[in-house]
């Protein structure tokens, strides 16, 4: 009987855990029920801005209205494990994504700034809809015919950019770890290009990969 209550505990706390991630979900829709008059609401971020290594990359999502997926959050705030989850479930559901890159080389070319702009002007291009009204993670991208809404710390605070964060993040992630395999001595797949101490020790001795930035390691190499 004793055994018999603790599991319905359990399961009062785990159904009460579930109410109160659907109710945070609802709450992340706040924008996208906003602007939904406007039609179809994208979200859109980027990943990869501080990297000594590799791409920034950007997604753009627009979800149906209904979206019912849980867990959704800033990529930061999420573990690998959990974006890896919420990945395919983004993809299926959504009715639209896009990607967009910006090569190392790119970066060194126009800076950083300019280069994750090409790389959010990409996603836009290549979702299979237009979308109507865009929700950004803090930014105004230039040269984008298509009314912007920049949200400060949008990721944790919309959906559509939270659900943006994840795919650039899983898509930059797992290019970082096929790059590891091409290059093992620089531990690509355990810091994703970013200047972690082990990281700058491989440049040193190893130096630099055509994937590296060149506008950043000048003070490394």
């Amino acid at each position: 009987m004793g055994e018999e209550k603790k599991l319905t505990k359990q399961e009062q706390k785990r159904l009460e855990k579930l109410e109160a991630e659907k109710e945070r979900i609802e709450g992340l829709k706040i924008y996208e029920k906003q602007y939904a008059a406007f039609g179809n609401v994208c979200g859109i971020d980027e990943v990869g801005r501080g990297p000594l290594a590799g791409p920034v990359v950007a997604g753009a999502v627009i979800l149906p209205p209904d979206c019912q997926i849980l867990y959704i959050n800033d990529s930061k705030k999420l573990s690998e494990k959990k974006r890896e989850e919420l990945y395919p479930i983004i993809m299926e559901q959504a009715l639209a994504v896009g990607i967009g890159m910006a090569s190392p080389q790119r970066i060194d070319e126009i800076n950083i700034l300019q280069a994750t702009y090409e790389a959010m002007r990409l996603a836009i291009q290549n979702l299979s809809i237009k979308p109507d009204i865009l929700l950004n993670d803090a930014v105004t991208i230039p040269g984008v015919d298509i009314r912007q809404i920049p949200i400060v710390k949008g990721d944790a605070k919309s959906i559509s950019i939270g659900a943006a964060s994840i795919i650039a993040k899983v898509t930059r992630d797992r290019l970082m770890v096929e790059y590891d395999d091409l290059l093992p001595e620089y531990g690509f797949a355990s810091h994703k290009g970013y200047g972690t101490a082990a990281h700058i020790a491989a440049l040193k001795a190893h130096g630099p990969t055509p994937i590296h930035r060149r506008s950043f390691i000048q003070k490394f190499v």
